[in-house]
């Protein structure tokens, strides 16, 4: 309803209040302020809501930012802790070692651009000809913005080139189930396509970052993809080569946990040469339907 009213919030209040006039006694039907009372009770019903979802996600964004701060904090303690053992070397010593160090470094060097060369050759899927190379975020560096992106989210940054500082009033961010609209209000839009696929609208936001760019923030449907392109105009990048970084199943919601631990299972059952776990459903019907009819042959029988 919201989006059929250009002048935004504004006129679709006008509309709202104007039926309430025209079509009901909502202004004279009662005593004098219950209109007033009853507007405000479901306006401050609905701010609440909006205000405790607002500092929800706040939170979960300052831990998970708490958390990749410890972990990297950790991670320089321990390379502090590391103390490096130190030799005195003569001077004959040193020149052979230095020698030794290059020759294996080059060595090293050759021998990890062969290797690499031949991943690319056998690895390399026709299909995948062509495709980019996802960013450190599995996402794709773009001409006008840069997108990164986990199981459940998409992270989206656009730079502005505006003379002035940015504020709320200035942007058009527009995001709907399956498509995205960003840019200046005024100007041609930066971005506006059909996106990849299906997002949260509600869970989804954006933020002014830094005066200069904007920040989107996109929650997905599917929690168990990969998206190769954030917008389908945009290229493709390969998803083969998504490098996420490791997750604790205890982090995952009681859905995806299942989906994750079901798809865990069936891989290590592929490696023993053993029936995955839907196989084995079909084995056991199979086989329950055998006992019920002993009457029949199934000794020619062939099953896959």
């Amino acid at each position: 309803m919201a989006q059929q009213h250009q002048g935004g919030v504004q006129d679709l209040l006008n509309t709202i209040f104007s039926f309430l006039a025209r079509k009901t006694d909502f202004y004279t039907g009662g005593e004098e302020g219950a209109a007033e009372k009853m507007l405000m009770e479901k306006f401050n019903k609905h701010k609440k809501v909006a205000r405790e979802n607002q500092v929800k996600k706040r939170e979960e964004r300052e831990e998970a930012d708490r958390r990749r701060k410890e972990r990297a904090l950790q991670k320089e303690q321990e390379d502090e802790s590391e103390e490096p053992k130190i030799k005195e070397l003569t001077d004959e010593e040193a020149a052979k070692l230095q020698e030794t160090l290059e020759r294996k470094e080059s060595e090293a060097k050759e021998s990890k651009n062969e290797e690499t060369k031949e991943e690319d050759d056998e690895e390399e899927d026709p299909k995948d000809k062509g495709k980019l190379k996802p960013n450190s975020g599995n996402g794709c560096d773009l001409q006008n913005y840069k997108w990164t992106q986990s199981l459940s989210e998409v992270e989206l940054k656009v730079p502005v080139k505006a003379n002035f500082q940015l504020k709320s009033r200035d942007v058009v961010v527009d995001m709907q189930q399956k498509h995205l609209k960003v840019g200046l209000k005024g100007q041609a839009p930066i971005i506006d396509g059909e996106l990849y696929n299906k997002i949260k609208p509600d869970e989804s936001c954006w933020v002014i970052d830094g005066k200069k760019a904007i920040s989107i923030t996109m929650e997905k449907v599917n929690k168990m993809e990969w998206w190769n392109r954030l917008v389908v105009t945009d290229p493709e990048i390969n998803t083969k080569k998504v490098n996420p970084e490791p997750s604790k199943l205890s982090d995952l919601d009681g859905e995806t946990r299942g989906m994750v631990e079901k798809m865990m299972y069936d891989q290590r059952q592929k490696e023993m040469g053993l029936p995955t776990s839907e196989e084995q459903k079909k084995r056991d019907v199979l086989e329950k339907f055998m006992k019920q009819h002993p009457e029949m042959d199934f000794s020619k029988c062939k099953f896959t």
